[in-house]
């Protein structure tokens, strides 16, 4: 048996769900390493980490995955970190530079467009460097801390979950916890690893451990204390419920009718007992 590898996102958004692991013991039974969202669906699909909070699109496009239950990254109102910005308004938008970080943010941007925004767009992948974007492309899509930054007084910008959310009246999941089924043969076989992140997600979002992520992050991203925490407390939605898969569950077949993912295979959730194989 060895310790699994887990792949985690290196934003804002991730830090509550790595509560235990970075303060309290749930580290010493892992190897972690931190990374962009879709480098962390990279990560799973070459066996180089066994865990990773991968995209939401990436379970359509990555075989062999097992989800951990109950912990998501997602959004019931507006997220303020996927961002669609711009210097014109939406019906003059004809080419959009895409996010090179995002997987399911690119995918949720071609659907909005093909649905509802009006398609015949054309799409580019970029670094998530906005000015650069929009010295080549009537608009940006810049995800996660990059987002938090933009200065939104100077642009135009739509809020992606706020546009899908008032479309389709479902939450949205950007990200969720995933295990590699190989990897569930190798780690320490007494670990409950649903349990292990769930507990992870909810010692994370305790006042006191909201107030410590908020003197942390906010100098890092030049934000206010209260900036942080009503981002990670009232944007971003931390539970994988049944609201939150009938949203995921119609992404998916929205993204795959327009050719933006293959389509997704039935979400095949790791028990909350009984977690690792033996």
């Amino acid at each position: 048996m060895r310790r699994l590898r887990i792949s985690a996102i290196s934003y804002l958004n991730a830090a509550p769900l790595m509560w235990d692991f970075e303060q309290g013991e749930a580290g010493r039974d892992f190897d972690i390493s931190y990374t962009l969202p879709s480098d962390c669906a990279r990560a799973l699909q070459a066996g180089n980490a066994d865990i990773g909070i991968i995209p939401a699109a990436a379970y359509a496009e990555v075989p062999g995955l097992t989800v951990l239950p109950g912990v998501a990254i997602a959004s019931r109102r507006p997220v303020r970190s996927i961002l669609l910005v711009s210097h014109l308004p939406l019906e003059k938008i004809r080419t959009v530079a895409l996010d090179t970080s995002s997987m399911t943010s690119v995918a949720l941007t071609r659907v909005l467009f093909e649905k509802w925004l009006g398609g015949g767009r054309r799409f580019t992948s970029m670094a998530p460097d906005i000015q650069k974007m929009l010295a080549s492309h009537d608009a940006g899509l810049v995800i996660g801390d990059p987002a938090l930054q933009i200065d939104r007084s100077r642009y135009l910008t739509l809020d992606l979950a706020e546009e899908w959310i008032r479309y389709t009246g479902k939450p949205f999941v950007f990200a969720f916890w995933a295990v590699r089924q190989d990897a569930l043969h190798e780690g320490t076989p007494a670990q409950d690893l649903a349990s292990v992140f769930q507990q992870s997600r909810d010692h994370g979002l305790e006042p006191g451990s909201l107030d410590q992520m908020s003197r942390e992050w906010a100098p890092r991203l030049s934000l206010t204390e209260s900036g942080v925490r009503s981002y990670l407390t009232e944007n971003i939605y931390y539970h994988l419920d049944a609201g939150c898969l009938e949203g995921l569950q119609l992404f998916y077949r929205y993204a795959a009718e327009i050719g933006a993912l293959p389509a997704a295979p039935e979400i095949d959730f790791l028990p909350a007992a009984n977690a690792v194989i033996v």
